[in-house]
């Protein structure tokens, strides 16, 4: 059985994208849980989110050499297999880790007050430390190879299916069905978002503990962790069953608007050429690809806005989660239940735009223009929607003890490992790193639960008569701005998304109709090398940088504790408002650029050049 219909073709490309992207948004969200299990860094994070985008780079000259070569729907299906392999790798790592291991008065004495115990033993690098930095570094290389194969899969089905319905499309289809097609799979970060707020409820070691110790934390706990892997296979599933379809399609349609019972059909298949000779003339197509001022240009401002995507898909959730002290939960729902729809509608409005409107090569510019700049003024509140990070003892606020002395002088004969971290909120209001840096000796365990502590007692450094802690950090200063903040972020996506469509059908008008495969293949190496590669690294490093306190094993940075709220903040938003700065700058150019040339329609031609 063949499948002949253009709509099926889209509506096939459109679920298999929703799948890939729903792995994507999926894994990206659970990284800053990832983060606190394997003792990752956020630099470390971000570029093991990024690194599908190096194979990525590598095939896109080898698939723009095949083009129109081969048969395109086959290979996309063959594609989201690898895909489907690569999300069952990523999930393979919980299965060769020993069981989330996390600081526990009621599992080990350390976590707590010790002044008999031997301070040389506390600061030992032990059997488990040294396993543990092994396994973090082992299974880290693996997750790199499972995304290195998302990448391999990945490449052709961007290009490959683009172009496949951009040549068998009606000529006024054409950017409706592309838009219904970015519409449709953005739908699948959202999802992405929402399946990972549902894993993060259920305790990572689900299968490997009984559930009695499930119930010593809580997904509200700075040290809980979820089950982050659950998804991944659920991922794998979706992206294995969407892939299927493809093979049933021919290598090419009947043209759309063609009577029907025609048999001829669009072939545009080249002379044979060699792989070699088409190495050798890759540069020179490539730098004449370039050599068109419009491309280039757009290109680049393209490569703007999708960093300040990569930006907002990789760490948006973790900046929730420090800001307004939100769990991973509740922090990944609202991004997928708020901001992803609203850029799905923006996607949606801008084809629909494109359809009533017929917008021109002049007017493109300036429509994105207008709404982008908007879309960037619309960010200068967010910077103000926060507050300072809270008192945290001798990592921002530093006592006075008795007699003038310092408050570190109170736990000096406590024994802590400088590794431990299971925060606790003083009768003070002053949080501490551990009940043990609060000088706690006692504890009292929960009436209703007695796998969770109740109070901490006796506790030398917290001044006054009630000297005891909280088994959890104190309460946030400002979680009120959570959800303006989220409403404000996704007002401007929606808004910075009406000029999508209209710049890919720029893009896709920009060149002749047998360069299009390759004028895509170079589109995407440019966005990987320029955007998505380097992107989710940098606000990595700038998310690292605001860190006040690591957590450290064997003398080495494992995770970060806490980070200065207000430069997290500024450096966040910073990267996003001066990457958008950057492209709407382009696009200006670009729209002044366009005036001194003929004002074309955006219309289906022969030849297909602008």
């Amino acid at each position: 059985m063949k499948l002949r219909s253009i709509k099926v073709f889209v509506l096939c490309h459109g679920l298999l994208q929703f799948s890939q992207l729903l792995y994507s948004s999926y894994f990206k969200s659970t990284l800053s849980t990832v983060e606190r299990r394997y003792g990752l860094s956020s630099y470390s994070a971000g570029t093991l989110s990024s690194l599908h985008e190096v194979s990525n780079c590598v095939l896109i000259v080898f698939l723009s050499y095949f083009g129109n070569r081969v048969h395109r729907p086959r290979v996309i299906g063959i594609g989201g297999l690898l895909m489907s392999v690569s999300a069952m790798m990523l999930a393979l790592p919980h299965f060769l880790s020993q069981p989330y291991d996390y600081d526990s008065v009621l599992l080990n004495r350390q976590d707590i007050c010790d002044l008999q115990r031997n301070s040389s033993a506390s600061e030992s690098c032990g059997r488990d430390e040294s396993r543990r930095l092994a396994d973090t570094h082992t299974l880290w290389m693996l997750m790199a190879a499972a995304q290195l194969l998302f990448g391999v899969g990945s490449v052709p089905m961007q290009p490959f299916g683009i172009s496949y319905i951009d040549d068998f499309a009606a000529p006024g289809n054409s950017p409706l069905y592309i838009a219904i097609l970015f519409a449709v799979s953005v739908c699948g970060p959202a999802f992405g978002f929402l399946l990972c707020s549902v894993m993060l409820r259920i305790n990572v070691d689900v299968d490997k503990i009984d559930s009695s110790v499930d119930q010593a934390l809580s997904p509200g706990d700075p040290s809980w962790v979820g089950a982050w892997w659950m998804g991944l296979l659920i991922t794998s599933a979706c992206l294995a069953l969407t892939s299927l379809p493809y093979f049933l399609f021919p290598r090419t349609l009947p043209s759309e608007g063609r009577m029907i019972g025609s048999e001829s059909c669009v072939d545009f298949k080249k002379p044979h050429v060699s792989l070699s000779d088409f190495l050798k003339m890759f540069p020179r197509m490539f730098f004449h690809l370039l050599m068109s001022p419009l491309f280039l240009v757009l290109i680049l401002a393209q490569c703007c806005f999708s960093s300040v995507i990569a930006g907002l898909s990789t760490f948006l959730n973790k900046f929730l989660e420090r800001q307004y002290s939100a769990s991973a939960a509740y922090s990944t729902m609202l991004v997928g239940a708020v901001n992803l729809p609203a850029v799905a509608v923006g996607m949606l409005a801008g084809g629909v735009v494109m359809k009533r409107t017929g917008m021109s090569l002049k007017n493109i510019p300036r429509f994105s223009v207008l709404m982008l700049s908007v879309s960037t003024l619309m960010c200068v509140p967010l910077f103000f929607m926060g507050c300072s990070t809270h008192k945290v003892s001798q990592v921002n606020h530093h006592q006075i003890g008795q007699h003038g002395s310092p408050s570190s002088l109170c736990y000096a004969n406590c024994s802590c490992p400088s590794g431990t971290f299971n925060p606790v909120c003083g009768a003070d209001s002053v949080e501490y790193v551990s009940p043990c840096h609060a000088g706690c000796i006692n504890f009292t365990k929960s009436p209703d639960n007695a796998h969770a502590v109740q109070l901490y007692t006796n506790c030398r450094c917290i001044p006054g008569s009630q000297r005891h802690a909280r088994p959890s950090p104190c309460a946030n200063q400002c979680p009120h701005f959570l959800l303006p903040f989220i409403l404000v972020l996704s007002a401007g996506a929606l808004l910075a998304c009406l000029t999508h469509n209209p710049m890919y059908m720029m893009l896709l008008r920009s060149v002749a109709s047998e360069e299009k495969s390759f004028a895509i293949g170079v589109q995407f190496l440019l966005l990987r090398l320029l955007a998505w590669l380097p992107a989710p690294a940098l606000f990595g490093v700038a998310i690292d940088t605001s860190c006040v306190w690591w957590k450290r094993v064997c003398g080495k940075k494992f995770s970060c504790g806490y980070y200065d709220n207000d430069v997290f903040r500024s450096r966040y938003l910073g990267l996003l408002v001066g990457y958008k700065v950057m492209g709407v700058a382009l696009l200006a150019i670009l729209g002044w650029k366009v005036l001194r040339t003929q004002e074309y329609s955006l219309e289906k031609r022969p030849n297909g050049v602008l």
